[in-house]
């Protein structure tokens, strides 16, 4: 909203600026200077100020500022002379929309003073004619008397100020002039308000220090001297953290020592040595006692950021290990909350079976009371009565040994183990002393003594005087081993026969088993396809499949686990096959001749 009763002259220029091209606008710009110079009492000063802020015309100067020297009209003549306007314009003024003003425009235009002496410091440098140089150092002077203007009255930026790596840049210069135009500037700040220094962070806070104390030390001028020393002397007195870290810069450094070399009898000897006075305290143990009091600062922040770094990364573990536990429990209990419905359902079922089973039976016994004779109703409850106490007690001494055999069940367990490891044991044993008994070295016999040779020669003739047999000549006895030898070969050719015809006969009922498991697999009429009749045509194919599944029988039985084949033969012995499977296998042999 624009301002009522705005000054003609503001509104004219406004309107120029509107219209004129963009390279004219900064020598248009030049206008405002006749405007805010013009003797005015001081609420009329304000309300122009007002109506320039309202009209854009001080943004317009920042943008002007922001652009290259090159290519304004007038060059670094213009940019001072606007940086002047725009510090006169800002100091005073209290616009509307102050939160705009305060926290954007008046950093920004205290940033474009600052980089704008960085560009005049850099030209400077560079330059080559001593007349170029006198006038680019009256600029850089201007703009540094216009930050100094603008924050006398804006305070609260010179905290931005400090902090600035521009104005560090600014201090780090090796010009004479420069440097100390700069540290005037920097003891002017700290005059009109030094309560902001502690403010600044304590890494520029300290290269701010170092950059002062690197002049004082370094530098052949006696102004950058006497205004360094000023400084430092001001900024100790004023702030005890800073007088604590030139102390421990002392002791670290040697800084009193360097600091005492300096020419004495020169215009600032008697700053300097109130400043050697600070820095040498007479007590040297408070210098001891600050710098531990600083060292357990530093080692208390190392350990306090260590801690809190590890519980952050301590802390998503820490949540998830919460969140499983808060599932579980919701589990358990969501797990508890449905086995009660479950009882409870269940228990309404039992009991609604139990009315439904009660009146049942209510009704089968009217029924039969109807039924029955009146006088065979005693009989019949008896009767009733005998036969649910056996079943009562069919169901008790069923529930009873099955509640024994539960208690006895490990008991017989173990029996069955020890049998099996006993058997397995003692066959082990028994192979033992088979082989100890095949693989046993020959002793030889045992000599016989006189009086058991006698002994048993007494036996041998008593047993033959008992048992006298009946003398046989040599013609009868060739003639009985010849009848032997004979009988014994009729019995062998016999016996070869006789298995010749076994074999056959157990092929035959093979077949015919075969066939008839066959037949009773085979499908119906309606369900027979093309290939059904060739499983009666061919005996390949069921003989094939009879030896596979005896084949399958002898693997199965070769994989078992070891503790099932404890009390049979080892693997190296014959594995016994099934009967069944072997009588209805098909046994191809020779038929009888």
């Amino acid at each position: 909203m624009k301002p009522v009763g705005t000054d003609p002259r503001v509104l004219s220029l406004a309107a120029e600026v509107a219209k004129s091209p963009e390279q004219n606008v900064p020598v248009i710009l030049l206008k405002l200077k006749e405007i805010i110079n013009t003797p005015l009492r001081s609420p009329e000063l304000k309300k122009i100020k007002q109506d320039i802020y309202c009209y854009d015309l001080i943004q317009y100067c920042l943008l002007v500022l922001s652009q290259d020297c090159s290519q304004i009209q007038g060059g670094w003549t213009t940019i001072s002379q606007l940086a002047q306007i725009l510090s006169h314009c800002c100091v005073g003024l209290e616009p509307e929309d102050a939160e705009e003003f305060y926290k954007e425009l008046l950093p920004s235009a205290a940033e474009k003073f600052l980089v704008l002496g960085r560009k005049l410091q850099v030209c400077f440098i560079s330059a080559a004619k001593g007349e170029e140089k006198a006038e680019l150092l009256h600029f850089f002077q201007i703009v540094t008397d216009s930050l100094y203007w603008l924050l006398g009255d804006h305070v609260k930026l010179i905290q931005n100020v400090l902090q600035s790596d521009h104005f560090l840049h600014l201090l780090q210069t090796d010009s004479v002039e420069i440097g100390s135009t700069v540290l005037t500037l920097l003891k002017n700040i700290l005059e009109i308000n030094s309560g902001d220094l502690p403010k600044v962070e304590g890494k520029s806070l300290h290269s701010i220090l170092n950059e002062v104390i690197l002049k004082l030390l370094s530098t052949p001028s006696p102004v950058i001297r006497s205004t360094a020393t000023k400084l430092l002397l001001f900024m100790a007195e004023s702030h005890q953290e800073i007088l604590m870290f030139l102390r421990l810069n002392t002791s670290e450094k040697g800084l009193r020592g360097l600091l005492s070399k300096l020419e004495t009898g020169t215009e600032f000897s008697k700053e300097l040595g109130q400043l050697i006075g600070l820095l040498s305290p007479k007590i040297y143990p408070e210098v001891e006692e600050q710098k531990l009091h600083h060292t357990a600062c530093l080692i208390q922040a190392y350990w306090k950021g260590f801690w809190t770094r590890k519980r952050l990364k301590m802390l998503p573990s820490a949540v998830i290990a919460l969140q499983r536990r808060f599932r579980s429990k919701r589990t358990k209990r969501l797990l508890k909350l449905s086995r009660q419905k479950e009882e409870e359902e269940l228990r309404l079922q039992l009991q609604l079976q139990r009315q439904r089973a009660a009146r049942l039976s209510r009704e089968i016994r009217l029924s039969v009371l109807e039924i029955v004779h009146p006088g065979q109703v005693e009989k019949y409850n008896w009767e009733i009565e005998e036969k649910s106490a056996l079943m009562i007690q069919k169901h008790w001494r069923g529930y009873k040994e099955r509640k024994k055999f539960c208690q006895r069940k490990p008991s017989l367990m173990e029996y069955k183990a020890a049998v099996t490891l006993q058997r397995a044991v003692l066959k082990f044993l028994a192979k033992c002393r088979k082989k100890k008994k095949l693989f046993a070295p020959w002793q030889g016999l045992q000599e016989l003594t006189d009086a058991r040779r006698v002994e048993l020669k007494q036996q041998v003739d008593d047993y033959v005087r008992r048992h006298q047999g009946s003398q046989m000549t040599y013609v009868a006895s060739r003639e009985l081993h010849a009848e032997a030898q004979e009988r014994l070969q009729h019995y062998f050719m016999s016996r070869l026969l006789e298995e010749r015809a076994q074999q056959h006969r157990e092929a035959l009922m093979a077949q015919i088993n075969t066939s008839i498991e066959q037949l009773m697999k085979a499908p119906s009429l309606k369900e027979v396809e093309g290939k059904d009749p060739e499983l009666f045509l061919s005996r390949s194919r069921p003989v094939a499949a009879k030896g596979k599944q005896a084949h399958l029988t002898t693997l199965k039985h070769i994989q078992e686990p070891w503790w099932k084949k404890l009390g049979e033969e080892e693997p190296g012995d014959k594995i016994d096959v099934p009967k069944d499977e072997l009588g209805t296998l098909f046994i191809g042999g020779t038929k009888i001749p």
